[in-house]
């Protein structure tokens, strides 16, 4: 959590490994990144503020794309992008072009895209902004079972969101001391 400007964002950079550290390192479990990055990045899916979202493309197709990308099957990748779909309350207009949705529906399409590759690892960036009280609530259930399933999830937000057990930390009012760890 923290004000606009206190860190949130890069500190989720740094953790999906597209800025670097001004000091530190980045550790999984006790051994740096730095050891195996390509390994540590797959276990990765990081979502910021823009959606990449391609008018042209529909949601399945875009779900499905991804999923493919991913090294999936077709046939699974398909089967995902249905659940992931459904999860997200996206079925009506799966199959309309993307620049036809709303900025909400643009944005659980993009939120949806970690349903269709999965990562042990969500870095979250302002998730629920442009989504309504149900969209909301479709998505902290999705980032409840990811956790169910063994999955972390990393959120960088001005708002709360509804995560049992999660450990809050208020960027604007954090100084870390020498040796500070999140893990």
């Amino acid at each position: 959590m923290g004000a606009n400007g206190s860190g949130k964002t890069s500190l989720l950079r740094i953790l999906a490994t597209l800025l670097p550290a001004a000091a530190g390192s980045l550790l999984w479990g006790s051994a740096s990144i730095e050891a195996d990055l390509t390994e540590y990045r797959a276990r990765l899916r990081y979502v910021g503020h823009h959606d990449a979202v391609k008018p042209g493309m529909t949601p399945r197709e875009t779900l499905v794309f991804s999923a493919a990308l991913q090294g999936l099957r077709w046939r699974l990748a398909q089967r995902l992008a249905a659940t992931a779909l459904a999860t997200l309350a996206l079925e009506g207009v799966a199959d309309w072009p993307c620049r036809w949705l709303s900025a909400g529906q643009r944005r659980r399409l993009a939120l949806a895209r970690l349903l269709t590759a999965p990562a042990l690892i969500w870095l979250l960036d302002e998730p629920t902004t442009g989504l309504d009280h149900e969209s909301r609530q479709r998505f902290e259930t999705a980032i409840a079972a990811h956790r169910a399933n063994g999955g972390r999830v990393a959120v960088a937000s001005h708002q709360a969101i509804d995560i049992a057990d999660a450990t809050t930390i208020t960027l604007d009012a954090f100084t870390p001391s020498p040796g500070f760890a999140v893990c």
